[in-house]
């Protein structure tokens, strides 16, 4: 089989709390590993989108609501939806597995994606 769910390639997620947000692969495990018997991916996605900008909100709700929020999730490839688009951004270096071993590191790591 192809190896098409590569790191950079955006997807769509399908399952799940964050079902219909996109994200990009960050890493591929094409096979299973000890804690997870199926072919998943690491991805990281937009939890919250930025609002509409009205004219008439002041400049502190403006920019509240412009702000976007980040998630890292391991995904089973059954569960996102691959596009045709990749991206030219190198997550690699701020999102590892470690990250997702305790809360306060995955926030950090959030964050650091927002950028």
């Amino acid at each position: 089989m192809v190896k098409f769910l590569k790191p950079n390639k955006a997807v769509i997620v399908l399952q799940g709390r964050f079902a219909g947000r996109k994200a990009v692969v960050v890493r591929a495990f094409d096979d299973s590993t000890r804690y997870r018997a199926y072919g998943h991916c690491l991805v990281a996605g937009i939890a919250k989108y930025p609002k509409k900008v009205i004219r008439k909100d002041s400049a502190k709700k403006t920019a509240k609501e412009s702000r976007v929020k980040a998630f890292l999730k391991l995904v089973n490839f059954s569960h996102i939806m691959p596009t045709r688009y990749t991206l030219d951004v190198d997550l690699k270096d701020v999102v590892t597995l470690d990250s997702l071993q305790s809360r306060d590191k995955k926030v950090a790591a959030c964050k650091e994606t927002n950028t």
